[in-house]
């Protein structure tokens, strides 16, 4: 799976975490051949854009919080 475009990265990122199938920054980091620092950053711009991702550090699983 080739990735060339930063907007297909976060879309990547999003569908997984959607599908309840991200299962690590370390993983998606060896998948995009770039750090762990740089998925936080694309999670942390994917909350700029209004996507309410949440992580739960007991599960250690990142999560679309659902609205009330």
């Amino acid at each position: 799976m080739d990735f060339r475009t930063y907007e297909q990265r976060l879309q990547y990122i999003l569908e997984q975490i959607e599908k309840k199938r991200f299962r690590s920054l370390e993983v998606t980091a060896d998948r995009f051949g770039c750090s762990v620092r740089t998925i936080k950053r694309m999670i942390a711009h994917l909350r700029e854009q209004g996507h309410p991702i949440s992580y739960d550090r007991l599960q250690k699983k990142y999560f679309i919080k659902e609205s009330q």
